[in-house]
């Protein structure tokens, strides 16, 4: 499935990057709402593997995903550097869910200019790349940006909101 990409006046923009694994991602700053260091989660039965359970952040229950799990990486033990990033993601209907996303580490803000950016390439047929927002060239190297709102997929959306509820 060929992904839609943005006009370049909205992919142009400052980007959260961090990294699973040994490779660098990036989400918008404006979808960011805080960083955390990894708090204690609570385990919530028959979620999806990638559906880590909920924490209590300030009163507020948020679900957790595990970006390494999501995108389907072999797991490793969290360290000091693990953290949730808490985003703000807006269901069909304009609903507002934050959700966490635990990653191996934060590495920082940047401005990605469209002249950075290349579109994901073409994997051929079945091969959804919609997750991906675009590819861009940062000091030497390469940085997956992704469209936050595709990675969590709409039963991921109902999952998690109904794990907050609980």
């Amino acid at each position: 499935m060929a992904s839609i990409i943005p006009s370049k006046a909205a992919r142009a923009s400052r980007f959260l990057t961090f990294a699973l694994g040994s490779e660098s991602y990036g989400i918008k700053v404006l979808t960011v709402q805080e960083i955390i260091r990894l708090p204690s989660i609570t385990c919530v039965p028959q979620l999806p593997r990638h559906l880590r359970g909920v924490i209590n952040l300030r009163g507020r229950i948020i679900p957790v995903v595990d970006l390494r799990l999501r995108f389907d990486l072999p797991n490793c033990a969290d360290t000091e550097r693990t953290c949730v990033i808490v985003v703000q993601i807006r269901r069909p209907g304009n609903q507002v869910l934050q959700m966490g996303l635990v990653v191996d580490s934060v590495e920082e803000v940047i401005h990605v200019g469209d002249e950075d950016m290349s579109p994901p390439p073409d994997f051929g047929a079945g091969i959804d790349v919609s997750f991906l927002l675009a590819l861009a060239r940062v000091k030497g190297t390469v940085k997956t940006l992704l469209n936050i709102q595709r990675v969590l997929t709409d039963d991921d959306f109902d999952e998690a909101a109904a794990s907050a509820a609980a």
